[in-house]
């Protein structure tokens, strides 16, 4: 394994040569073997990281160095600085910086199950899409409703949730239970909109682990896959999400649907936190009756919160961190249990190996990081969306909310690299897109749709096994 990654050490000086001719500054770059501690093995080679503790997806990769850790650092330090009022935060917002959301680049904790949605004060960790029954957006609200705002602004709504609990028990007798979320908006900040004329969906944050990895994928291979992901046997059939972004169309990657072909930063900055920057340079309450002619509150915005460069920071940061090792895959019960994740089939979707492109990557004012290039990486994920049903419990996982080609019932494979190190990193086990699984067993049980199959496979296993399979996803 260690030979291995110096193959890829090697890869990469020919790529720093290849790019030494060109304006690209490799100052103070130190590729070195790194040797493989016993119980790990590599998720994403030169950027495999081996912690286990709750900085796991917040550290630089190690390859990273020179000037490339300083804009790494200063990044960091863009991604978690809150923003104020003054420094373009809001008016309306969603979250206060990148980290507020994304706490150690894992998943914030939502007020979801702790205040039954926006709670009454406070910070709540989610994003609010809605739209007219009819796909259409509300001309006053937007795609999201931002459920924060800064002092003086009325926030655009608030959400509640509650939860529809049912038990269901395994062949060998086991209980286990599914929650359904019931979602209704209070306190419009305008009109209030019917229920009958509204969908409502949740998105808890993602993992900001592989991002870099994610964005160096060869999208002929995601092609192919989704080419050769037809198992009628088990009622798969992947697909990839077509969209066009900056005028180019090409493979959706990130995202919970595929509906984004980059990180979506500067969407970030202007959605999530209302700062405007070159891609978005107006206020996301443009139009909406609180604000006109360029004012709100008696405040006037009239430049741009955050600047590209700024924003390339943020983006070379989330591309450089490094991936957590897998762990304990020397214990027996782990072995046992990824024998039990091939058996019930989770590996044609969440599929373990896949390769990036041998140039790397290249970031939005055209740094390039080609130590990103050539690697084996094991994502667990094919980035195909996948129809994950909608009759469990009446609904399924169908949010009725299109994403590009993705339909309501469709979504990307989430990738499970460091996915066994959320609750150290964060401190819970919420899952899915909204967070209503509670742990790795309640997600499993969620899958409908092309998941049936797998989840029917899990269900038939004894206690045993399935606790296996649990200690495995444990160990990604």
């Amino acid at each position: 394994m260690i030979k291995r990654l110096s193959e890829y050490c090697l890869f990469s000086l020919l790529c720093i040569a290849t790019y030494s001719s060109c304006d690209y500054d490799t100052d103070g770059l130190d590729i070195t073997d790194i040797s493989v501690p016993d119980g790990y093995a590599l998720s994403a080679d030169i950027s495999t990281v081996f912690l286990n503790s709750s900085t796991a997806y917040d550290v630089e990769s190690n390859w990273v160095s020179g000037k490339y850790l300083t804009r790494f650092t200063t990044g960091n330090r863009l991604y978690d600085n809150a923003l104020s009022s003054a420094s373009g935060l809001g008016p309306v917002y969603a979250g206060y910086s990148c980290g507020s959301c994304h706490v150690n680049a894992g998943r914030t904790t939502p007020t979801l199950w702790t205040n039954g949605g926006s709670g009454s004060t406070g910070f709540s960790s989610m994003l609010i899409y809605i739209t007219r029954k009819n796909g259409s957006f509300f001309q006053d609200y937007g795609r999201v409703l931002h459920d924060q705002a800064i002092y003086g602004v009325k926030p655009e709504g608030k959400l509640k949730v509650e939860y529809t609990k049912q038990t269901f028990t395994f062949p060998d007798g086991e209980e286990y239970e599914l929650c359904k979320p019931n979602y209704t908006i209070t306190e419009w900040y305008a009109d209030s909109i019917k229920p009958e004329d509204l969908f409502c969906t949740v998105r808890i944050p993602l993992r900001h682990v592989g991002m870099g990895q994610m964005m160096a994928l060869d999208p002929t291979e995601i092609e192919a896959l989704a080419k050769q992901s037809n198992y009628p046997e088990y009622g798969i059939s992947g697909r990839c999400n077509y969209v066009t972004e900056k005028g180019i169309r090409g493979v959706g990657l990130s995202g919970n649907k595929a509906q984004h072909q980059d990180l979506t930063v500067e969407l970030g900055f202007s959605s999530d936190m209302g700062a405007t920057n070159s891609r978005y340079p107006e206020e996301i309450c443009e139009g909406q009756s609180q604000m006109k002619g360029g004012s709100l509150m008696g405040l006037t915005y009239d430049q741009l919160d955050v600047t590209a460069e700024e924003m390339e920071d943020v983006e070379l940061y989330m591309q450089c961190l490094g991936v957590p090792a897998r762990r304990n895959v020397n214990d027996p019960e782990v072995k046992k249990g990824e024998q039990k994740f091939y058996e019930a089939k989770c590996h044609l979707c969440h599929v373990t190996t896949l390769h990036t492109k041998p140039r790397g990557t290249s970031l939005m004012l055209g740094t390039r990081l080609p130590w990103l290039g050539g690697q084996t990486i094991h994502p667990y994920s094919d980035f195909l969306l996948h129809d994950m049903g909608s009759e469990i419990m009446g609904v399924g996982l169908n949010d009725n909310y299109v994403s590009g080609l993705a339909r309501g019932n469709e979504w990307r494979t989430t990738p499970l690299w460091g996915v066994g190190l959320q609750k150290k990193v964060n401190g819970h086990t919420y899952f899915l897109h909204d967070g209503r699984a509670r742990n790795f067993v309640e997600a499993i049980m969620w899958h409908g749709g092309e998941g049936e199959a797998s989840k029917n496979l899990f269900k038939k296993m004894s206690k045993e096994d399935r606790d296996a399979l649990i200690k495995f996803l444990e160990s990604l």
